[in-house]
């Protein structure tokens, strides 16, 4: 669990990776999650998970009102809205942790923001809505910059790559000098590979084992593995029963020092996992050999 030096800069804090990595947790308003089948997608549903997902020991809320799964059609703004505002407004008077809003849409963003959100995930990196790096700027934002090649509906039809990681890592680097020339620091920025974005089982095999090399671009990494389908495909296992494989993968990349925080489902026990390995770790340093 290497120490990065990392910040990152919130409207209202700064949150450092000096300790150990961030857990975020997901709450989805959606009918149709690819994960947990539409469980959370009531306001007051969504409200109650986000709550219980922060006694769990989650360091972000991460708020989503459209499903991102392969396949998976736009939800119109208006819509969107209505599902997630007003889990926000309500959460943002309760969680003593920051809020992060899982859009591309600036209209969504902009209201989210202005309702207490502190973080827009957005799975096009700032490319999904002209209007989006200004929604970011206006609010002095976090954001995570996340890659995907095409979209939900169309990202898992033979996706193509020179070299994953080179390309991926191009990508973030062109983004990051665009978005610093409209205003938005490097500071403000987290980037997210995209695991299962446009990538096949192959792909993301080799950017869990390659995931330190986008610290060349000197910024913290997100990952996202949290019940997969290429682990699935590689476990044969179905998506209720992936909680094991998505623990391996996130200690993997704890452990290597390549994750700064880890998008997951199940809070409860990747913070115990995540817990243990900063126990052991500090032991190990105490006691070298």
């Amino acid at each position: 669990m290497a120490n990065t030096g990392y910040l990152w800069q919130l409207p209202d804090r700064v949150l450092s990776f000096d300790q150990r990595p961030l857990v975020v947790g997901i709450v989805n308003v959606t009918p149709d999650s690819f994960s947990d089948g539409g469980r959370f997608a009531s306001p007051e549903a969504a409200v109650e998970h986000g709550l219980r997902l922060i006694e769990e020991g989650a360091d972000l809320l991460d708020i989503g009102g459209e499903s991102s799964r392969p396949g998976a059609e736009r939800v119109p703004v208006e819509e969107e809205l209505q599902r997630v505002l007003p889990v926000v407004q309500t959460l943002a008077g309760r969680s003593p942790v920051p809020l992060s809003v899982d859009t591309y849409k600036a209209d969504v963003a902009t209201a989210c923001l202005a309702a207490g959100a502190a973080v827009i995930n957005d799975i096009t990196a700032l490319t999904g809505d002209p209007a989006m790096a200004e929604a970011v700027r206006g609010a002095r934002a976090g954001v995570i910059l996340m890659h995907m090649q095409g979209n939900p509906a169309t990202m898992q039809i033979d996706p193509r790559y020179d070299n994953v990681v080179d390309d991926i890592r191009q990508f973030f680097e062109d983004r990051l000098q665009v978005l610093m020339n409209q205003g938005i620091a490097r500071e403000q920025t987290v980037i997210d590979p995209g695991i299962g974005f446009g990538k096949t089982v192959e792909h993301n095999l080799e950017l869990l084992a390659r995931l330190g090399e986008f610290h060349q671009l000197g910024r913290p990494v997100c990952l996202g593995v949290s019940r997969k389908g290429f682990m699935g495909k590689v476990l044969r296992r179905p998506i209720t029963e992936r909680l094991t494989a998505s623990l391996a993968a996130a200690c993997y990349a704890i452990v290597r020092g390549t994750a700064q925080l880890v998008r997951v489902h199940d809070v409860r026990e990747t913070r115990e996992a995540v817990n243990l390995l900063e126990a052991i770790a500090a032991f190990a340093s105490e006691k070298p050999g």
